[in-house]
């Protein structure tokens, strides 16, 4: 819980929103004070890609206990409006 609350401080610039509440994380896996991350971003031509990636891998190595951090960029499945959780869509009073 505490490194999907720190991920909810890293954001994409260009739509001003967390990386957690777009559902650009997939998975979080936590073993021991190891961690592994399997995300996307919004498009594989994303300006801010490398930005976003070490932001990732900053935000959850500053979390208490984590000593490794792994990090895995993935393209499937795709991004769409369809991955946006519900909660989101509705705090940005999208009808979908």
């Amino acid at each position: 819980e505490a490194v999907r609350e720190a991920l909810r401080e890293v954001y994409d610039p260009e739509v001003s929103l967390s990386v957690q509440d777009l559902g650009l994380i997939y998975e979080v896996n936590c073993e021991d004070t190891h961690v592994h991350i399997k995300h996307t971003l919004t498009s594989m031509m994303c300006p801010f890609a490398d930005q976003i990636c070490n932001d990732i891998e900053q935000a959850v190595q500053a979390v208490e206990g984590v000593d490794k951090v792994e990090r895995e960029l993935v393209w499937d499945p795709p991004f769409g409006p369809d991955m946006i959780p519900e909660e989101t869509k509705f705090a940005l009073g999208w009808d979908y």
